[in-house]
């Protein structure tokens, strides 16, 4: 377990982070979300203890990270770093034994994480002559082949296509299965919202949200409401509490609705002759809430 406790840092008189505070237990996905310079690598390099925090503890459980404790550890850093003229298979190894890993421990696995990532070339190959997306899988092999017990990702799934990202979402899942501890920052809300057990947004270092991604969205209220009925558009207006409406291609209405109760207004007029095709109502999304949150600064 990872446990953050009234974490702050200063650069001047620069407040990168104030006051945070979270727990992640094993097996469980954590979500730092926020707009640039929020605070998220800050947090990470504070965790790794790359910088030294003003106040504060980071405990690994129940006790300080010690040296041995980050062999245990899988960081990849927002900025990526391979070496071009090396062969795959060498980088790996060399990141591998940095923690601690032997060749004889590694070389085995290594034809099998390629598989998993889909990377396209031979372990022989060196870095430069793969395609970008490539190289970034081959970064994230390096990252998780010594199957960390905790594993820090910085904007994993950046510059990745849908298809490398759902393999990026599955690699983190099968670690969570093996009891894993995970932790990434993310600015595509549906993957976070896909894989986090808990989520923590930050805005100008200081905590906005921390939860449950499920019960932050409910705590907004289900104020969406996904409509396709006999109802048109002039007279879905004529409602009092439908703070905007928008009409899809196949005729279909996304409404916000200033309370929740007026969707129970709107239900019982729409199903007055019985069935209609689509009535769902769902708190704001992830999305949503994020551009509320990052919002309110300017307001």
């Amino acid at each position: 377990m990872l446990t953050v406790k009234h974490l702050s840092k200063s650069f001047g008189t620069f407040k990168a982070l104030d006051d945070l505070s979270f727990s992640i237990e094993d097996g469980k996905i954590l979500g730092l979300i926020g707009q640039n310079g929020a605070g998220k690598t800050t947090t990470f390099r504070l965790i790794l203890d790359f910088l030294s925090n003003d106040s504060g503890e980071i405990l690994w459980n129940g006790h300080t990270l010690k040296e041995k404790d980050f062999d245990s550890i899988g960081y990849l850093p927002e900025e990526r770093g391979l070496y071009p003229k090396v062969s795959i298979e060498e980088q790996l190894l060399f990141f591998a034994s940095l923690r601690g890993r032997s060749r004889k421990e590694i070389a085995p696995k290594i034809d099998e994480w390629m598989e998993k990532f889909q990377v396209k070339g031979k372990k022989t190959d060196k870095v430069k002559s793969l395609s970008k997306g490539n190289q970034q899988k081959v970064q994230l092999i390096a990252t998780l082949i010594h199957e960390p017990k905790l594993v820090i990702l910085d904007e994993p799934f950046s510059g990745l296509d849908p298809v490398n990202a759902e393999l990026l979402k599955n690699g983190i899942i099968e670690l969570k299965e093996k009891g894993s501890c995970v932790i990434f920052s993310s600015h595509n809300m549906d993957n976070v919202e896909k894989i986090c057990d808990h989520l923590i947004m930050l805005r100008n270092g200081e905590t906005v949200l921390n939860g449950k991604v499920s019960e932050i969205r409910e705590s907004f209220g289900r104020t969406k409401l996904y409509l396709k009925s006999s109802l048109t558009k002039a007279e879905l207006m004529q409602f009092d509490g439908i703070h905007n409406i928008s009409e899809r291609e196949d005729g279909s209405f996304d409404l916000t609705l200033t309370t929740p109760d007026v969707g129970e207004k709107v239900f019982s007029e729409a199903t007055k002759n019985g069935y209609i095709p689509m009535f769902n109502q769902q708190p704001p999304t992830l999305e949503e809430i994020f551009k509320w949150k990052a919002g309110e600064i300017n307001e």
